[in-house]
């Protein structure tokens, strides 16, 4: 088999041969090119001491150099070059106490978490496959090198790592991969939130993020994010639903694009449904404010995971307005827009059509209608110019106090009562009629 190697790669691993050291590309990068994927980035194993790597390449970093590691600079890019290593063992269910550095490849390759990242190339060598790679590549399978109890025991971010694989090849687990994973979910309460986190996001942007009820199944998600088991077979009994909340949950993630801050919003939009359902005498259930408790739920998992402030305000402010359903005139997108952000009003409207994708038949044309009709005026706003929001009002609290108003409380409310106006009348969002109104409230 023939890969074809970026230049900067084949400069790195000739140096090294040079020199008189093996030198591979490794694992991920194989495996993509494999499978015609671009890799995103570009791994390198060596026979070379990390000392030696440093003398062989005039700019270097020491990134992991305790585990063999190090970054070398070429030009604008950066490799991570690594030497042939066993790890010791594994303490604290995640990082080896110790590494040994070895001169064998296969010892390396053994080490590593599954069989298709387990892979090494180069252009003298070729495929280097020393535990059926390309035979699980070829079948379409996630399983581990060696024992799979062994191998997540002693990092159980693997567990995570198997079903995000999943997801994003659209490979099964293999069954005795799959049986050590339900025995060993529990030890993912070692693992950092951010480690968590990272997992998956690359689960839920991934093509299949359906995957995620494998997690459900295999416990993963009991220990992890026990909000999501909360909303499995929780039914609808309603006209505008045919799945019970976790499979609507499933349905809307995938009718969403794979944007981060979409399927964040997605996956949380009624995690609140189960706390608040009820059912009335005709047997038909009900969830009435359900949108504030998935906002607070959202926030809360998302802190507990150590998501960015900025990711955490915009996907609650989301979650909060996903049920917000209006007729479609100019003054209510106006007014829409206002509330839910000029930036992320677009978002809202892809929210509102996930949900919808995700629901039953009932008035589903009417409602998908409505949302293409909020687009249209949201673009028309936008290419007049009409103001939503403070930043857009033909005065600023500057012009107000020329006026004679005191800074305070008092401007402000006056600045949000001219806004008011201007967005149900556009047209008056002019400084000289702004000012006549104020100085009319004022007495002036």
């Amino acid at each position: 088999m023939k890969i074809t190697l970026p230049a900067k790669v084949t400069e790195i691993i000739e140096n090294l041969q040079m020199h008189g050291y093996e030198a591979y590309a490794v694992g991920g990068c194989v495996r993509d090119s494999i499978l015609a994927k671009r890799p995103e980035d570009w791994d390198i194993t060596t026979s070379a001491k990390p000392e030696e790597i440093k003398k062989l390449f005039r700019r270097t970093v020491d990134t992991g150099i305790e585990h063999g590691t190090v970054t070398v600079l070429l030009g604008k890019d950066s490799f991570e070059v690594t030497t042939y290593r066993i790890d010791g063992l594994y303490e604290d269910g995640r990082h080896p106490k110790e590494v040994v550095f070895t001169n064998k490849l296969e010892e390396d390759l053994r080490r590593r978490d599954f069989t298709i990242n387990a892979m090494a190339y180069n252009d003298e060598v070729r495929l280097v496959d020393v535990f059926g790679g390309m035979k699980d590549l070829n079948h379409h399978l996630i399983r581990c090198v060696g024992d799979p109890m062994e191998r997540f025991s002693e990092d159980a971010l693997r567990i995570l790592r198997a079903v995000r694989f999943s997801a994003q090849l659209a490979f099964p687990i293999e069954p005795e991969t799959a049986e050590a994973i339900r025995k060993l979910a529990p030890t993912l309460e070692r693992i950092s939130a951010e480690r968590i986190q990272t997992e998956l996001v690359k689960l839920l942007v991934s093509a299949h993020p359906e995957r995620i009820q494998d997690a459900y199944e295999l416990g993963i998600t009991k220990v992890i994010l026990p909000e999501w088991d909360a909303m499995v077979g929780v039914a609808q009994n309603t006209p505008h639903h045919k799945y019970d909340v976790a499979e609507h949950t499933l349905h809307a993630i995938k009718s969403v694009k794979r944007d981060k801050i979409l399927r964040l919003t997605m996956l949380f939009h009624d995690m609140g449904k189960p706390a608040m359902k009820t059912t009335d005498e005709k047997g038909r259930d009900h969830f009435k404010g359900h949108a504030l408790v998935s906002e607070e739920l959202a926030r809360s998992v998302m802190r507990r995971l150590k998501f960015d402030n900025d990711t955490i305000k915009k996907v609650t402010k989301l979650v909060c307005y996903h049920d917000y359903r209006i007729e479609a005139t100019p003054q209510n997108v106006r007014r829409a827009m206002n509330r839910i952000g000029v930036d992320l009003f677009p978002y809202y409207l892809a929210v509102r059509m996930a949900d919808v994708k995700a629901q039953s038949p009932y008035r589903k044309k009417e409602k998908i209608e409505n949302i293409i009709e909020m687009r249209e005026i949201y673009q028309e706003t936008l290419i007049s110019g009409h103001c939503v929001n403070l930043r857009g009002l033909a005065v600023t609290g500057k012009d107000l106090m020329q006026l004679g108003m005191e800074p305070g409380r008092k401007l402000g409310s006056m600045l949000n009562e001219l806004l008011e106006w201007v967005i149900d009348e556009p047209e008056c969002n002019k400084k000289e009629l702004l000012c006549e109104y104020v100085k009319e409230r004022l007495g002036l």
